[in-house]
């Protein structure tokens, strides 16, 4: 089932130091595709990017963290970036708005360090994923079963490992959420 313009809406969970392109690709994507993106953030009014080896871009928070709820959106994504993951991992709300995507069967999409917070949220036991390879065994630990694979799809849940992998996960997630590709190439 193809979905009207903005009729699917896609939460981006970051903080302060989320790998700048591996949110900033999907996004891009996933709005040139008919997608509703909202940047949700613990930060009220901007969140900074992680740009390889610097801090990079400011972003825009649409909805801060203690208003978001899971039940507005048809899916979540979570980039990478360590900084990110580890804030988001200590803030409670976070843990739970993740966790509220399991709960409720939508899909969650997640790449490089973002499954880190997927061990928070108690909800990898016995699923296919794969992420960035250094934190493969803390995700094994927790009872995944990691694969090393440029994307990875197992029961709603997608991940994928680093930025190089960027264009097929923008395309799986455009599959996996049935948006239609708008124009050619992915990028």
């Amino acid at each position: 089932m193809e979905h009207t313009s903005h009729s699917f809406k896609v939460a981006i969970l970051v903080a302060d130091g989320f790998e700048q392109v591996e949110m900033a690709c999907p996004r891009k994507v996933l709005k040139q595709n008919g997608a509703c993106v909202h940047i949700i953030s613990q930060n009220k009014d901007l969140v900074r990017g992680w740009n390889q080896v610097d801090w990079g871009s400011d972003y825009r928070v649409d909805v801060p963290l203690n208003m978001a709820r899971a039940e507005y959106y048809d899916a979540l994504l979570l980039p990478g970036g360590v900084m990110s993951v580890d804030a988001l991992r200590k803030e409670r709300l976070a843990v739970n708005f993740v966790k509220s995507f399991f709960n409720a069967g939508k899909q969650v999409a997640a790449i490089c360090h973002g499954p880190q917070l997927l061990i928070d949220a108690d909800v990898i036991i016995g699923r296919k994923l794969t992420s960035y390879s250094t934190i493969r065994t803390d995700l094994e630990n927790a009872g995944a079963l990691w694969q090393d694979k440029p994307v990875v799809v197992h029961h709603g849940l997608i991940t994928s490992r680093k930025a190089d992998d960027l264009p097929l996960f923008s395309s799986q997630l455009l599959k996996e959420f049935n948006l239609l590709v708008a124009q050619g190439e992915l990028g």
